[in-house]
Parts: C-alpha cells; sequence; structure tokens
C-alpha cells in the first residue's frame, strides 16, 4: 500500500518538515514560455494532474490578445525565449488556437502544442496543414498516447480514446508534421520494455518517432499528490548528483487565465495549476523570481523523476 503524504511536509517554502533548509530554483534563462489554453477538454481522463474535462473551466481560454502580450513583452525586453508550448485543456478547443500559432511562428518563434490528437484538432486539419506547409518543422505536436497497449491506454482516457487517437498520430505523420509522443510510466513496466512497445506500434504504423529518444517519445511519471515523497533540500543536489538549472523551472513559466479573473497570470511551471503559492505576478518580468520546491510534484516529476515538459 503506498504511504501517504506526511502533512507536514511541503508547507513552510524555506524550510522543511525536517527542519533543513528547502532547495530553491533560479530561473537561469526564460526558454520556454507555456500558454495553457484552459482546461476544457474533450475527454475525463482518470488521472488527469489538471483535472480536465468537458466541465471543467476553473481555467478560461486564453485570447490571441492575451498570448499577444506575452509575446510583445519577449520582443521588448529581448528574453532568450525560443520556444512556445500550448497546453490545456485540450488546446485545439480554444477557438483561438490557430491564430495564436501563427502568432507565435510570424515572430519567429517555435510552437509545441500538446494534444490528443481527436475530434478538436481533426476539425482544424486545413488551417493546421496551413501552418505546416508555411512554418514547416518550427512547429510540433506532441501527441498523449499513455500506452501502446489500447487496452492500457482506455483504461485511463476512457472507452473508445484508441483508435480517434492514433489515427490523428497517423494523420500528423502522413502529412509531414514535426511529431513528438507523451506516454505514462503508470503500469510498473521497466523504461525499456515501454519503448519497446512504443517502437513496435510506430514502425507499424510508420510513424517516424524515434521511441528511444527521450525528447521525440516522453515516459512521464506519476503524479500522485498523496503520495509520500521525499522534500528536496539544498543538500539533495549533491546527494542526488543533480542541478538545479536541470529542474523545468529553471527555464519555464507557464501562463494561465483562472475563471472569471480580469487577466492572466505566470506560474512557475505547467504542473501548478491550482496551487496559489506558485502565482508569480501578471508579467514575465514579475515571474522571473527563484521557485522554491514546495509540493510533491517538485519531487516526484521533476527531481526525483527528472522529467520536464520544456525538452
Amino acid at each position: 500500500m503506498t504511504a501517504r503524504l506526511n502533512p507536514a511536509k511541503f508547507r513552510d517554502p524555506f524550510t522543511t518538515a525536517a527542519g533543513e533548509t528547502r532547495a530553491t530554483v533560479a530561473l537561469r534563462a526564460l526558454e520556454t514560455l507555456w500558454f495553457n489554453t484552459g482546461t476544457l477538454c474533450n475527454l475525463t481522463c482518470r488521472n488527469c494532474y489538471i483535472e480536465s474535462s468537458p466541465r471543467n473551466d476553473r481555467l478560461a481560454y486564453l485570447t490571441l490578445a492575451e498570448v499577444e502580450t506575452y509575446l510583445d513583452e519577449i520582443a521588448r525586453d529581448r528574453l532568450p525565449t525560443k520556444l512556445i508550448g500550448f497546453t490545456g485543456g485540450e488546446p485545439f478547443m480554444n477557438p483561438d488556437i490557430v491564430p495564436m500559432l501563427d502568432a507565435v511562428l510570424s515572430r519567429g518563434l517555435d510552437a509545441l502544442v500538446l494534444t490528443n490528437a481527436m475530434k478538436p484538432l481533426r476539425k482544424l486539419r486545413p488551417e493546421m496543414l496551413a501552418l505546416r506547409q508555411r512554418y514547416g518543422d518550427r512547429l510540433t505536436i506532441r501527441v498523449s498516447l499513455d500506452h501502446h497497449d489500447p487496452v492500457i491506454h482506455e483504461q485511463e482516457r476512457g472507452r473508445r480514446s484508441w483508435r480517434p487517437a492514433l489515427d490523428g498520430l497517423i494523420w500528423l505523420a502522413r502529412n509531414g508534421f514535426r511529431l513528438d509522443v507523451a506516454g505514462r510510466r503508470f503500469t510498473g513496466e521497466s523504461e525499456q520494455s515501454l519503448r519497446e512497445g512504443f517502437s513496435r506500434l510506430f514502425a507499424t504504423h510508420d510513424i517516424p518517432v524515434d521511441a528511444h529518444d527521450p525528447v521525440r517519445l516522453m515516459l512521464f511519471p506519476e503524479m500522485e499528490p498523496e503520495r509520500d515523497v521525499p522534500e528536496i533540500t539544498t543538500a539533495c543536489w549533491g546527494i542526488l548528483h543533480k542541478s538545479p538549472d536541470d529542474v523545468m523551472c529553471a527555464g519555464a513559466r507557464m501562463v494561465v487565465k483562472r475563471r472569471g479573473a480580469p487577466a492572466p497570470v505566470v506560474l512557475a511551471c505547467t504542473l501548478l495549476a491550482y496551487d496559489p503559492r506558485f502565482e508569480m505576478g501578471t508579467t514575465l518580468a514579475e515571474a522571473s523570481a527563484p521557485v522554491s520546491l514546495n509540493h510533491p510534484f517538485c519531487a516526484s516529476f521533476c527531481v526525483l523523476g527528472g522529467a520536464s515538459c520544456s525538452r
């Protein structure tokens, strides 16, 4: 049985429950800016970390104008940002998604969209083909396939979710889109076994993704906020032979708009959309402060899990 999180942990931004100095991560450079386009989604997945569904609009749709405000700040302040990521929810449900992508790509920035590749994307195929023709490989589509086995995938994402997702992935491949795939490490299998299974799937359908490349096929660790995990202290960097520069918040931030809010805000990372402790202001300049690793996901996903949404 999985041990439950000690309620004394992840309380103080500076000190752990054991009285040690909590680790913080300085912003090395804003290399990636994420936009959460809204939490509405065409699926209700069993363990969605952000609880996306057809009814959850806790994060409202961002608009083109709001996205352009941050793109203007990047240009004005000459920030080193190279990649703009779009996540959700399902980004292709946002009515401004294609204009937002065009705004990003037309400024010379690269774009990455996380999607389940199902009906919302299918409705926009002509517009996406036009973007692909105009901008080529500067647009990457990362498709979520939780597992290479359709039965396991549908245990997570629901009945009749496998075939539309696979068809969407195949369509993207046939039309020359630059592709990544995101899977999950929730079955207890070894990473090698998972990658070999995905490799067979990709070969069967002629999908040009190298399943043994950790960027082209990302296998994300599970995020269980109630599972007990160690707190990350300043001493952990040496013990784990890791650097704070390797953690996602050293190079990325995420913009969200809360339902009913007058304006978007900038968060420390993509994983902590609802925790007010990780809200850093309304501008990228305000969001340049260091981040205290004061959440279980900081340990389970980033430091111990070695994962990042931004690679």
